[in-house]
């Protein structure tokens, strides 16, 4: 180092150390709201600390990660920062439901060019709001600080969610058979999936976020965060056991493509397409876009975002039980035996 020059400090390389102080303080009291039985140690070490919780058995871990997506660019130019966290912990969380696990913990990575501490504050404060509705404790994650690896105002997203269930009651699919009924829990929206797509559509369409929407904003609706099932899944668990064979949650892929992963060969989902009404969102995406049926199928959730199997003896209990959970349930179809050559999921 010359005398004429200063000597140069992590701010001067775009690093700026008490942004990351102020936002960590910001996040504390929202972290808070979502502690549960199990945590040890949270946010602030080098590690956060869980402790299974003892009325396990025998306790299986289930773990699970996602991103957002797509659907960020539209976070970042519609400046809606506090919803995209509630979809990172859901598409986490709803992953490891299937299962049949209880989410106990979860953690966030984030990622900038430039920390706006009240941009980060807005994010992490829609993953604790995700982690509150869901149970789930958030007891951990990192804020990334990265100059020139993200263009200004923008960031990424990520994390993982834990959680457990009894080795005894873990949901695989297996006992799947031809007969049994495939119910359908509504969607909120486009959830976290299709939006590079989605995102061609409205601009097809020269959309704005601000635009009437069948009485509400177009962005209200496309940025509607992802449905969390936590609660009304594992309440359904508890009192119908082993009923619930199966369970999909319909992310990227959509019903073609997560059905499946629950079903054994030679059996095939065949669902009804007038089984339940598209909510006017996909409609109006289908129209635009000229999308075809089986990719609307095949790339959105087109309104279900979970679906469940079940018996047919048991069908119009557990739908009742689903209603009177809160949720928005469809007798979607059947399963079927099919040869090994076809298409494991049918909308017809």
């Amino acid at each position: 180092m010359t005398q004429s020059q200063a000597p140069l400090t992590y701010r001067d390389a775009g690093v700026d150390i008490d942004a990351g102080d102020a936002l960590v303080d910001r996040i504390k009291p929202l972290a808070a709201r979502t502690m549960r039985e199990g945590v040890l140690a949270g946010i602030g070490g080098f590690g956060a600390l869980f402790e299974v919780p003892k009325r396990y058995k025998e306790p299986v871990l289930v773990s699970g990660t996602d991103g957002v997506g797509t659907k960020l660019k539209l976070a970042f130019d519609w400046q809606r920062h506090d919803t995209v966290g509630i979809d990172l912990v859901a598409m986490s969380v709803n992953d490891i439901l299937v299962q049949g696990a209880e989410p106990l913990f979860f953690l966030d990575y984030f990622a900038c060019g430039k920390l706006s501490v009240d941009v980060a504050a807005q994010v992490v404060g829609g993953i604790a709001k995700g982690c509150e509705l869901s149970g789930c404790a958030l007891i951990g994650g990192e804020t990334a600080e990265m100059p020139g690896m993200y263009p200004d105002g923008e960031y990424d997203l990520a994390g993982f969610a834990v959680g457990a269930a009894e080795k005894s009651k873990l949901i695989d699919g297996k006992s799947i058979v031809p007969g049994d009924v495939v119910l359908g829990l509504a969607s909120s929206g486009a959830h976290s999936n299709g939006f590079s797509l989605l995102r061609k559509i409205l601009q097809r369409a020269n959309a704005r976020p601000d635009q009437d929407f069948h009485g509400r904003s177009l962005g209200d609706v496309v940025m509607a965060p992802t449905r969390l099932y936590v609660k009304p899944v594992l309440s359904i668990l508890a009192e119908f056991g082993s009923d619930i064979k199966g369970l999909a949650h319909i992310t990227g892929g959509g019903l073609l493509d997560n059905v499946p992963r629950i079903l054994q060969p030679g059996l095939q989902a065949h669902l009804h397409r007038d089984a339940w009404t598209m909510p006017e969102l996909f409609s109006w995406m289908q129209r635009e876009g000229g999308v075809a049926d089986t990719e609307m199928h095949r790339v959105f959730n087109c309104g279900i975002g979970m679906v469940v199997v079940v018996p047919a003896a048991k069908a119009d209990a557990i739908m009742t039980a689903f209603k009177l959970a809160g949720e928005t349930v469809y007798q979607l179809g059947d399963i079927r035996a099919c040869p090994a050559d076809q298409a494991q999921t049918v909308v017809v």
